[in-house]
């Protein structure tokens, strides 16, 4: 959703700018996404035919939701490392029994 929030985009755009994912994953995602609203697929009669991708309003409105949740996770990621560290050296310490 992120990569359509700039405006629309046909596919081999999205499959550059979304470096690594393969065309059949981007397809299932695309029809999945546009079948639930997200995104709007518009097919111009010229040729050689041309598609293209876009965010509807409702994506756009959860693309506002992950940017926040990036924004976090960049923001915390070192308190969720530091957490991880000290629960993983807990773990890793012998069960001591508990005395009366």
């Amino acid at each position: 959703m992120g990569a359509l929030s700039g405006g629309p985009m046909r596919f081999g755009e999205l499959r550059r700018r979304l470096d690594g994912i393969t065309q059949k994953m981007l397809t299932q995602t695309l029809r999945t996404l546009e079948r639930d609203g997200l995104v709007t697929r518009t097919v111009y009669p010229i040729i050689p035919p041309k598609v293209e991708y876009a965010a509807t309003g409702l994506g756009e409105s959860v693309t506002a939701l992950m940017h926040g949740i990036r924004t976090w996770s960049e923001e915390n990621i070192n308190s969720v490392l530091d957490a991880r560290d000290a629960y993983d050296a807990r773990a890793a310490q012998e069960v001591q029994p508990v005395t009366a």
